[in-house]
């Protein structure tokens, strides 16, 4: 028999001890929103025996619950613990979630660990209409056990030329324990960079606390002639570094600091940190070809309840939409 039932705070994914695949997945993660969030938190749980599935949400209205994600979030799955067996649990969530919303948005969800697909089957065979579509993407370089010089090698010839010339001209360090005068730093930069207006900077200096108290935490500043000009937020987690933020001073674009920066870490984590997979986020940018060597996308569920007539313009614009652009229901 499945369970499912509805939670405020995150005393039920303490005490169920979730597997955390990666930082968006742990307890700390939603432990920081927590401090930071005014909307309304709702973990929707099915409990099966000794198993469980979570799905962190977010009360938008009172018709609408969408994924628990900010800023600052490279994805969002749902939560299970240590052999639990998800298809049943999700379709247990996905019935008993028809009787308190009326819509239900899921993104950014990955489909290499079969999220999306199975939370679509989920919704889909429980009554919803689910819309999806693929909403960001996410670039990855696999190690595949080469050392830096190695990948370094392989990398494209302007980008090699640019870090052998620019490399002598800049210091590279990298901390990894939070301090505070290391993190002033990169907010400085941050904020004579071209980069937008941070989301949450305090969720993001505590984050960085957290994961430097963790031993996960990789802050690289590169300073020309004693000033820093760039600077990067990085972390590392089985096996996996995370690439959350990077910024440089707009002025000091002559040196490619940001460059040579990203090249200093990467031989940090290929050589030293010994990783299997670096994750450079989402987003178009065009540069990060230059780094990674796959992209993984991301898909938005919108899911509607039928049952309700609200939903039926939605349902109607969004099948007018997938007849157009000829993206199938499947």
């Amino acid at each position: 028999m499945i369970a499912v039932s509805y939670h405020d705070s995150l005393a039920v994914l303490q005490e169920a001890k979730p597997v955390s695949a990666g930082p968006f997945d742990r307890t700390e993660w939603f432990n920081l929103f927590t401090q930071h969030h005014e909307k309304k938190l709702v973990f929707c749980v099915a409990k099966q025996g000794d198993t469980m599935a979570a799905l962190p949400l977010q009360q938008m209205d009172s018709k609408r619950l969408n994924a628990l994600t900010n800023w600052y979030s490279f994805t969002w799955r749902p939560l299970l613990t240590e052999n639990a067996v998800a298809a049943p649990l999700f379709a247990a969530m996905a019935r008993d979630l028809k009787s308190c919303a009326r819509r239900i948005v899921l993104a950014p969800l990955p489909d290499e660990d079969a999220s999306a697909s199975l939370l679509t089957k989920a919704f889909r065979e429980a009554g919803w209409f689910v819309h999806r579509t693929p909403c960001d993407t996410n670039h990855t370089l696999p190690v595949k056990g080469r050392r830096y010089a190695d990948y370094l090698a392989s990398r494209p010839g302007p980008l090699r030329t640019t870090i052998a010339r620019r490399k002598n001209a800049l210091c590279i360090d990298i901390i990894t324990e939070f301090h505070r005068d290391a993190w002033d730093i990169y907010q400085d930069i941050y904020a004579g960079s071209w980069k937008p207006s941070e989301g949450d900077p305090r969720f993001l200096k505590e984050f960085a606390m957290e994961e430097g108290r963790a031993g996960r935490l990789r802050l690289g500043i590169a300073r020309h002639e004693g000033a820093p000009v760039a600077a990067q937020f990085w972390t590392v987690e089985q096996g996996t570094a995370y690439i959350h933020k990077l910024a440089h001073r707009s002025e000091s674009n002559r040196l490619s600091p940001g460059t040579v920066l990203t090249a200093a870490l990467m031989e940090h984590m290929i050589d030293r940190d010994h990783v299997a997979l670096v994750d450079f986020g989402t987003g178009h940018d065009r540069y990060k070809a230059d780094w990674m060597e796959e992209i993984r996308p991301r898909f938005r569920l919108d899911c509607h309840n039928p049952a309700h007539v609200g939903s039926w313009p939605h349902i109607a614009r969004a099948a007018l939409q997938r007849l157009a652009s000829g993206i199938s229901a499947g």
